[in-house]
């Protein structure tokens, strides 16, 4: 339900005049009193609707996200992004994102909210919108048998390679981290494979440059990357990070984070 941000009242069509009425009393009714002569057993069946498919919606998209505050804190959280926060999408399957711009942007920190909010929140609204992507793959450029040495491989769309400085794949109601750890941070690969099933990929550092350079440089082949690496790290012995690289890029291969390789032209 979208919020009124520009024209003004007095220009619309008195029919219009009453939907924005209706519309932000459902958001927000101790700010905005309901249009006149609506039977109150009706607008009560309306509030409680419209708030309880968001509330239930937003609870399913980020599950782990909910387990961690209590219902009072979580009800107030989303009564307060339900009656605030502008959406610039109709599509409601777009609503967990706008629930990560809404805590990013909006949200005002309270004693209930982790210190990784934001980051179990972006880790999970990346599960989903994998989930729900619908990419186009162009199989006829890819070998799904070529040699991930010799050519360029080729990552899936359907894979986020993540950086995070907490380790957000791990939290859970008895797993709340009050600081980062301070080794390195947590690398994550998420990608949702050829069957449809959403998957996660804990990364050393090595894999995560691996995957960066495959994005950022995808002409070049694995061998030319993981010489790049091995340069990077100043490696006595560069064939000894070719071959261990070479068995990372099969396990990624294996997990579909990898489809094969590019068909050069």
């Amino acid at each position: 339900m979208a919020q009124e941000t520009t024209t003004p009242h007095t220009t619309r069509p008195e029919f219009q005049k009453i939907q924005y009425e209706f519309a932000a009393h459902l958001r927000n009714p101790e700010q905005n009193p309901a249009p006149p002569d609506i039977e109150e057993r009706r607008l009560n069946v309306y509030r409680e609707l419209f708030y309880n498919n968001v509330y239930n919606y937003l609870g399913n998209a980020f599950p782990v996200l909910r387990k961690l505050y209590s219902t009072d804190a979580w009800r107030s959280m989303i009564r307060d992004y339900y009656a605030c926060h502008v959406s610039h999408s109709p599509q409601f399957y777009q609503m967990a994102e706008e629930f990560l711009h809404y805590l990013q942007e909006e949200h005002e920190t309270g004693p209930e909210d982790p210190p990784f909010l934001l980051e179990l929140a972006h880790y999970e609204w990346v599960e989903l919108s994998l989930g729900i992507a619908d990419p186009d793959i162009d199989w006829k450029r890819i070998d799904k048998d070529g040699d991930l040495l010799a050519a360029p491989p080729v990552i899936s769309p359907l894979t986020a390679t993540l950086a995070y400085t907490y380790p957000v794949h791990a939290i859970s109601p008895e797993y709340r981290p009050e600081a980062p750890p301070e080794d390195e941070p947590t690398y994550l690969a998420v990608n949702r494979d050829l069957n449809d099933k959403v998957h996660f990929m804990k990364l050393n550092a090595v894999t995560a440059r691996l995957l960066a350079l495959i994005e950022e440089s995808p002409k070049h082949t694995g061998q030319q990357h993981l010489e790049a690496i091995a340069q990077e790290m100043a490696h006595p012995k560069p064939q000894v990070v070719v071959d261990g690289g070479a068995q990372i890029l099969g396990d990624l291969k294996a997990r579909d984070i990898l489809l094969g390789t590019r068909r050069l032209d």
